[in-house]
């Protein structure tokens, strides 16, 4: 049976106050999908008693698998190219100069979902620093709201299907050990990046280190312009003068933060820099 407009509206409320996530009218059918997953696996007879139990006791532990079952979502390796040629064949090459003296870079994969984006960087790194790697530190950090998500990229081992999407068949045999019908990714890439659970409209952890470059990909689309214009600006104070940060194509920092600029690419690609009069 689907679920009525007061329930879908419930759990809608319930995103937004929690991650501030805002679903789209018509989007019944996906809390369908997903609630009824989740009812199925936590012992409820349907997504309505699952809700019902929910507008009755709200249950922290039962909370937080909801927002995981609508937060969790896929995505594949390198993910639209360019971005990933962007970072490869420009930016790596600006920082590697800028940075000569540190010799250290710190980046962000602030939405890592199951884990193939940071992975596509640290795969991107380990090819451009084949050479003068070993007296860099690279510090590669990936975060994400969905605890599912975050513990299948920490395994870092992927079905046929998920390799075929966006791996380069030449990436594929040098960095993954295939078991059975599986993909494992090979230490050198996968001790590369810390994963951390993190919601992003809650206060950052003071400890994380001003970064290089962010990417924030497709993660934007899902919030209002309020909850945008905070996390952007949250981005900025993150960012290192003269960081990049890296969003996906449907998404722009125009009329949401006008300390940003999109950098001029031959790969037209939506990555930004903060403006210099507004480094802080």
């Amino acid at each position: 049976m689907p679920i009525s407009p007061v329930e879908y509206d419930y759990i809608c409320q319930l995103l937004k106050s929690e991650c501030a996530i805002a679903l789209d009218v018509g989007k019944e059918y996906l809390v369908e999908l997903r609630i009824g997953i989740l009812a199925e696996n936590e012992g409820f007879s349907s997504a309505q008693n699952l809700i019902q139990q929910l507008t009755q006791k709200k249950e922290p532990q039962l909370v937080k698998k909801v927002v995981d079952a609508m937060t969790t979502n896929e995505t594949l390796f390198f993910r639209d190219f360019k971005p990933f040629e962007l970072l490869h064949k420009e930016i790596l090459p600006h920082l590697f100069q800028r940075q000569s003296g540190a010799k250290e870079l710190n980046i962000w994969s602030a939405a890592c979902s199951m884990g193939q984006e940071p992975y596509s960087i640290a795969m991107v790194l380990d090819q451009y620093f084949a050479q003068q790697r070993s007296d860099w530190k690279i510090h590669l950090q990936a975060t994400d709201i969905s605890f599912t998500c975050l513990n299948y990229a920490k395994d870092a081992v992927y079905n046929q299907f998920e390799v075929n999407r966006g791996l380069p068949i030449s990436l594929l045999v040098r960095y993954f050990e295939q078991e059975n019908d599986r993909w494992k990714l090979k230490p050198v890439i996968k001790e590369q990046v810390q994963f951390q659970e993190l919601n992003l409209i809650e206060p950052w952890p003071s400890y994380m280190p001003k970064m290089d470059i962010i990417f924030l990909r497709n993660v934007l689309i899902y919030f209002d312009f309020a909850t945008k214009k905070k996390i952007l600006q949250k981005v900025r104070q993150q960012l290192k003068p003269d960081g990049y940060l890296f969003l996906g194509n449907a998404e722009t920092t125009l009329m949401i933060d006008d300390a940003f600029s999109r950098i001029d690419s031959l790969y037209n690609v939506n990555c930004y820099q903060v403006n210099s009069r507004n480094n802080q």
